[in-house]
């Protein structure tokens, strides 16, 4: 019966137009994925309220069930772990996004809900500064967090540099990638690869055997490198690339987000400097400015209380924001203040960031709020 339940959830993520959105929607009719794949076409429509779009017909879901089943036997094969986006394993920093994949694939046993994880990005020709801030920003950082889990893309650059800093302090470390794990892109890392995944890393996708990567995966791909973790840093980047593709991700995300300031003549810099001109990052020097801007506590360290209006003057859905954290014994994650409050999710994560950033609210690890 379980191994059926992670099939249909596989065909389910595999059905062409399948989404986040309409896979709450079924839920919320109170259709299970079993029955999503058993009841006909009409009856389906009805139950879901919805015309007979493709996805609904008999032929395509079918085919969905034959490709799962293939996938879930390549899955366990190769030792691989699958989570669904209603399932209680999945990230919940995925979940706090306005379009989180449907399944993720995880080959490794990183914990994606450690309480510590940043994302390391930028070019992928960094000059020798942009390296050694990136190698010293990690082994900084490492000291002063034991379970340190750094993100990024396998790329090559600042990616690599990132997954390679990580590995020499001793700190798990994943890799998103945009294409299924039957492969690794670029295939020059695929010794990367295999160190990752024996320190203890991971490498994850959306994406099953045998999707090959192209230029618009890798788009997608950012979204989720820049959702998994708490603060994306930006170490060297032109002003279009990756690196800014994910930083902009993560700023709508209301997720923090640093740069690495350079001179205004570097072509390399321009993108971090254009960030932190524009106020979507923090400009970062050192570990101890990431710190201060995720409010992390590092070891051995104290954080100084800093006094606060108890009692705020607030309207609106800050107001109601408020009322709910205040009568709440412990911190709320997003999706809890969303079910409480009924404020939709886009304007619920622009409104915690705000206050967030006025100090009326805390920002807790695992994207939990608490008043300040």
């Amino acid at each position: 019966m379980a191994e059926n339940n992670i099939i249909h959830k596989i065909a389910l993520s595999m059905l062409k137009g399948m989404n986040a959105e309409i896979i709450r929607h079924i839920s919320d009719c109170g259709i299970t994925p079993e029955e999503f794949f058993a009841l006909e076409a009409p009856a389906l429509a009805d139950a879901l309220k919805m015309p007979r779009i493709n996805m609904l017909e008999r032929m395509n879901r079918d085919e969905a069930i034959f490709k799962a089943r293939k996938e879930k036997e390549l899955m366990d094969r190769h030792n691989i772990r699958g989570s669904f986006l209603l399932d209680d394993d999945f990230p919940v920093r995925l979940l706090h996004i306005a379009d989180p994949p449907v399944m993720l694939y995880q080959l490794g046993h990183t914990d994606l809900d450690g309480l510590h994880i940043a994302n390391v990005v930028g070019t992928r020709r960094p000059s020798p500064y942009g390296l050694d801030f990136a190698e010293k920003l990690i082994e900084d950082l490492s000291a002063y967090f034991p379970d340190l889990i750094i993100v990024s893309g396998l790329a090559f650059g600042i990616d690599a540099a990132a997954h390679k800093a990580s590995i020499k302090a001793e700190r798990e470390t994943v890799a998103v990638v945009a294409h299924g794990l039957n492969m690794i892109y670029p295939a020059a890392h695929r010794d990367l690869a295999r160190m990752i995944l024996k320190t203890g890393g991971s490498i994850v996708t959306e994406y099953p055997f045998g999707e090959k990567p192209f230029r618009q995966r890798f788009l997608e791909r950012n979204r989720i490198v820049a959702a998994l973790a708490d603060i994306t840093i930006v170490i060297e980047s032109d002003i279009k690339g990756g690196a800014m593709s994910t930083a902009n991700t993560a700023f709508s995300y209301s997720r923090d987000v640093a740069a690495l300031p350079g001179r205004i003549s570097d072509r390399l810099s321009s993108g971090c400097n254009h960030l932190i001109r524009k106020e979507k990052a923090h400009l970062i020097g050192c570990a101890a400015d990431v710190i201060e801007i995720t409010g992390w506590k590092p070891l051995d360290k104290q954080v100084a209380p800093v006094q606060r209006n108890l009692f705020p003057e607030l309207d609106g859905d800050p107001r109601l924001i408020y009322d709910t954290l205040r009568f709440s014994m412990e911190p709320m994650q997003a999706d809890s203040i969303h079910t409480q409050t009924l404020i939709p999710m886009p304007r619920l994560m622009s409104a915690l960031g705000e206050m967030e950033f006025d100090g009326i609210i805390i920002r807790h690890p695992g994207n939990r709020f608490s008043i300040a």
